[in-house]
């Protein structure tokens, strides 16, 4: 039955209107305090003002009757009416008034306000629903980003938080099988008592699940983790009274865990979808985190092989090191005299011991320098550099080598000083190899060290070394050294670089050496992504050439990959490749939006054309399949916001996941 209000002085105005409207319930009051107790009281539907009374000292309080969001009518006799009055009412009737019209007017007005509150409580639902499935979508971009199972669970507690407004959750989980946690996230704390019950009934609903395996989980073995939002107040045992929702977590068809949470306002049916959505949403996830650290798992066996070969170059470095340089600080107090005279053989023999300690130590820098080359442990500095400065400091520290076998070094610059992406330290150890093995194997005369800027076609080569040169392209800064010495057959040219070699049969060497410089010396230019090289005439002299890339914005962002990929690789971490094809305005307005710019998802990045179009490569360090998968959303969630600017755009998204994992994948829009 609905309500009415009747705000009126006249005696016989209430009376009248009370058998007119006898099917109603109404209420009559003219007090301004009475009237404010009803509207909050009564909750009226209607509220019938009689105009002959004096309005204006009505009207604070006809402001909250029109806040109060209920029907107004107003009995219109003769006195005039305030036009804030009239605009703010919703019906009219004259006095006298006629029942049929006074009834007629009052049931239509009904009828539409029912309308009203059934749009608007539709609106509200609408609303709900919209923001049920943004917290959804949010969450499941989130989830995309992260293979850290306790980081999975949080973002799905959240999301069931933000979605449901639960009051209290319980999460139990196992760490290991024998580490159950029971992950507690609440408004408000929880009294002791209400945190055995709770667990008591985690345990119950453990053991009534299906497909579970019963782990030794108990009360007193069960691990809780609290995260309290507010300590204004505490929870008792009255929240197990509340509207509560259960779901299962199954990973492969094995239980992983549940979560059961409590609100005081009834749970609906969407409700409970949302909530069985939001669960298992975080399945595809966690299956992936837990494959992650399985893998990890595995890899420690591997990784125990690799730790044999560090400590095997530990031994090395420290076991064989140390002694020989004791060794070697022996062998020159002898040959200074300080320990005494020695005869000629003595001095002879101590000579050989000496030189022998020499070698011995250059092949244990060898071996090092090879171990963490293949091991992609080696450090690398790169920078923009010019190659004089190596050249100088080579010359410099092999002057005295060279002079005492009677050899000038020399360098003759091509006058082209090009800036390189390198790292002069490495490119030095490369010369220096260069120019002592020139030095070793040349009688006396010159060794000559010149430069020159040449772009990939004018490089001159053996045929033999045509597969590792047929891949260059650009310009080149190439560096020859060049001696008169002994030669090598153009049979042996193509072994010259192998592990281990020397062109001279072993019964045959006339100058020692491990066989290792010139390998090392050609990884550490696979490293700059350049090219090594030689040719040579027996008993004429030898041209060793190394070439590196003359920098530019693409030579260095590929060498950027190459480092990345290599220190991935050396420590089982990933590095995410991301690619973007579409139009060059486009892929340029993306890479300065802010959002990207502020996530430093494209930090790393080119913008290059291919035979295809024009294509935006990202390198993101530890990224994987899920970090993929988020700035995917996220880009499309800007193109889609900012229609204005890129339009019905086509952009093709593609990603590769190279160290540890391999995959790629490819998507558009």
């Amino acid at each position: 039955m609905a309500k009415i209000l009747l705000v009126s002085n006249d005696d016989n105005t209430v009376n009248s209107l009370q058998k007119m409207l006898s099917s109603y319930e109404v209420i009559s009051a003219c007090d301004e305090t009475l009237i404010n107790d009803i509207l909050k009281v009564e909750n009226p539907d209607i509220v019938v003002i009689d105009c002959d009374i004096k309005l204006e000292e009505l009207k604070p309080l006809y402001r909250q009757i029109k806040k109060a969001h209920v029907i107004i009518m107003l009995l219109l006799g003769e006195n005039p009416i305030n036009k804030e009055f009239l605009n703010r009412a919703d019906l009219f009737v004259t006095k006298p008034a006629k029942k049929d019209i006074l009834i007629a007017s009052i049931e239509a007005s009904l009828k539409n306000r029912n309308s009203i509150v059934k749009l608007f409580n539709s609106n509200q639902e609408l609303a709900r629903s919209l923001y049920q499935l943004n917290v959804l979508y949010n969450t499941s971009s989130q989830l995309a980003g992260t293979l850290d199972k306790d980081k999975l669970l949080t973002i799905i507690n959240e999301g069931i938080e933000k979605s449901l407004s639960n009051a209290l959750s319980c999460t139990l989980i196992f760490r290991t099988p024998d580490e159950p946690v029971l992950i507690i996230n609440s408004l408000y704390n929880i009294s002791d008592e209400l945190l055995e019950a709770l667990k008591i009934r985690t345990v119950l609903n453990y053991k009534s699940s299906d497909r579970v395996e019963y782990q030794n989980i108990s009360p007193d073995n069960l691990k809780v983790e609290k995260n309290i939002k507010f300590n204004v107040k505490e929870y008792d045992f009255a929240i197990l009274r509340y509207s509560s929702l259960f779901d299962t977590i199954y990973i492969n068809d094995e239980f992983f865990g549940f979560i059961e949470i409590y609100r005081e306002a009834p749970y609906t049916t969407d409700d409970k979808t949302c909530f069985q959505t939001l669960v298992q949403q975080g399945t595809l996830p966690l299956q992936s985190a837990i494959l992650h650290q399985t893998l990890k798992e595995n890899n420690r066996e591997l990784e125990k092989l690799e730790r044999l070969k560090s400590e095997f170059i530990s031994i090395v470095s420290h076991e064989l090191r140390t002694p020989l340089t004791a060794i070697k600080n022996s062998l020159d107090i002898i040959l200074s005299g300080k320990a005494g005279e020695m005869t000629k053989p003595m001095e002879n023999f101590v000579h050989m011991a000496k030189r022998n300690s020499e070698r011995l130590s250059l092949i244990i820098n060898d071996l090092l320098d090879l171990s963490k080359i293949e091991a992609g442990q080696m450090d690398f500095k790169f920078a923009h550099t010019t190659i004089e400065p190596v050249i100088t400091d080579v010359i410099n520290s092999l002057s005295a080598m060279a002079k005492d076998k009677d050899i000038n070094l020399k360098y003759v610059s091509g006058g082209d000083d090009v800036e390189i992406y390198a790292d002069a330290s490495r490119l030095e150890q490369v010369l220096t190899n260069l120019v002592s093995n020139a030095i070793k194997f040349t009688p006396k005369g010159d060794i000559t060290i010149s430069t020159k800027v040449l772009d990939a076609g004018e490089i001159t080569y053996n045929e033999c070394f045509a597969s590792e040169m047929k891949d260059l392209k650009g310009k080149y800064l190439t560096v020859c050294v060049e001696d008169k010495g002994i030669g090598i057959e153009e049979k042996d040219l193509i072994h010259v670089f192998d592990k281990f070699s020397q062109i001279e049969r072993s019964t045959q060497r006339e100058v020692g050496g491990t066989g290792l410089g010139l390998s090392i010396a050609k990884q550490l230019m696979e490293v700059h992504d350049g090219v090594i090289w030689c040719d040579s005439v027996i008993n004429e002299g030898s041209k060793f050439y190394f070439a590196v890339p003359v920098a530019n914005e693409v030579r260095t962002f590929y060498l950027q990959k190459k480092q990345l990929l290599q220190k991935a690789r050396a420590n089982n971490s990933t590095l995410l490749i991301f690619k973007i094809n579409s139009d060059k305005e486009n892929l340029e307005r993306l890479a300065n939006e802010e959002e990207i710019k502020n996530s430093n998802y494209l930090n790393n990045s080119l913008i290059e054309q291919t035979d295809d179009g024009y294509v935006l490569t990202a390198l993101i360090q530890g990224g994987d399949k899920p970090s993929a998968e988020f700035i995917k959303k996220r880009i499309e969630e800007i193109i889609k916001r900012n229609k204005t600017s890129y339009g019905e755009c086509d952009i093709i998204l593609s990603y590769k996941v190279e160290g540890e994992a391999n995959e790629e994948n490819s998507y558009s829009r």
